[in-house]
């Protein structure tokens, strides 16, 4: 309230404007935190400018993805002073007496699904999960059942911080798929029985094939070696081209959950395998594109793909590879595979090497090896 009294100019949501509105001076100016901030940062700056002290109402801790974070983001020359409270996690952990130091923390609200994602493939034992009306508990829970993580035990906290709406709820996945929850709300998974183990290197037999055709798989040990070569560990985008059953697309989900894949497909048919593949060994997240790649529209996100395999080409192998360069990024790499053979015009070394010259990629030394009774391949690899 000491504070409050030296303002003049206060900020906030509407429900902090309603909950505030009997304690601010009769002259108080308030400003509306909605969207677009670009107007709401404006009437900051002109407020600086005249040398008043804004003061802003936010919940919780607003330096747990909160508005602090905007504002350092929009202003980082302005001067903050911080008065927090507990954050909705915390309440909902302090409301079920749980240790949370060891919980890993993911924002839904607003954000798509990949750190969740993440989270889930890296097999976390204890997850809290900020929400919003799209990414619900239910939502969130028929996610982790439809790929399979569902040895955990949900705990939802709505409106926590009102004494006449709080309510804690602990169920099942199963329980929380069918059911509503008032927002705002906020989530605590906890595993219980991780039984799914993440594999290192899928057996071949488990993958859903196109028509049954086991020629149609990069095989598991070739696999590994191609993630490998893409040198994925120090990598973001993932472009996976001619996917087909999505095996390598899978592997490096499973592998590096922190990267974002784009799978591409010519057949459509293949749609369903892949989704088919994903779920059964847990792998959300890849983003899947059916269509003739080199008419698709190119999927740019905030960065562009620095690891490109190409699965499958159909001949154009040539023009698949211009189209990747005018968006790979400056420290990016192309790997594909290759059945040895003798170099004829038909041949996809002999398209590699053609390519590779005419679009000026320098080669590195291909790896080769035998796996089994198959023909030799070869795991060809260049960059800019």
């Amino acid at each position: 309230m000491e504070i409050v009294k030296q303002g003049k100019v206060f900020s906030g949501g509407k429900r902090h404007h309603e909950i505030m509105s009997p304690f601010l001076p009769a002259d108080a100016e308030w400003i509306d935190i909605v969207a677009p901030l670009d107007a709401v940062f404006d009437n900051y700056q002109l407020s600086i400018v005249n040398c008043q002290l804004i003061i802003v109402f936010a919940s919780g801790d607003p330096l747990f993805f909160g508005f602090a974070n905007t504002i350092k983001r929009k202003m980082p020359e302005a001067e903050i002073t911080i008065y927090p409270t507990f954050n909705s996690l915390q309440m909902l952990a302090h409301r079920l007496v749980m240790p949370y130091h060891d919980m890993r923390i993911v924002s839904l609200t607003g954000r798509p699904w990949p750190e969740f994602d993440r989270a889930l493939i890296e097999r976390a034992a204890k997850i809290g999960v900020l929400t919003d009306k799209e990414h619900t508990p239910a939502a969130i829970a028929h996610r982790m059942l439809e790929y399979g993580y569902n040895g955990y035990a949900v705990h939802v906290g709505e409106h926590l911080g009102n004494p006449s709406k709080e309510k804690i709820t602990t169920l099942t996945l199963e329980e929380a798929v069918s059911k509503d929850f008032d927002y705002p709300n906020c989530v605590i998974l906890i595993g219980k029985t991780l039984e799914r183990t993440k594999p290192f290197g899928i057996p071949d037999c488990e993958f859903t094939l196109l028509d049954g055709r086991e020629k149609m798989i990069t095989k598991m040990p070739i696999r590994l070696l191609t993630l490998q070569a893409l040198e994925l560990p120090k990598k973001h985008v993932l472009w996976d081209i001619g996917f087909c059953t999505g095996s390598v697309s899978i592997e490096a989900r499973l592998q590096f959950p922190s990267l974002h894949i784009d799978a591409f497909e010519i057949r459509p048919e293949c749609e369903a395998i892949i989704h088919e593949n994903a779920t059964k060994f847990g792998a959300p997240g890849i983003n899947v594109h059916i269509g003739d790649f080199l008419t698709t529209p190119i999927p740019l996100g905030e960065m562009l793909p620095d690891a490109v395999f190409i699965g499958g080409h159909g001949g154009h192998l040539k023009e698949i590879m211009a189209k990747v360069l005018t968006v790979l990024a400056p420290d990016g790499i192309i790997v594909m595979n290759s059945v040895k053979a003798p170099l004829v015009k038909t041949d996809s070394h002999w398209l590699w090497d053609e390519a590779c010259t005419e679009l000026g990629l320098r080669q590195e030394p291909p790896t080769k090896m035998i796996l089994n009774e198959n023909h030799p391949i070869e795991i060809l690899k260049c960059r800019r």
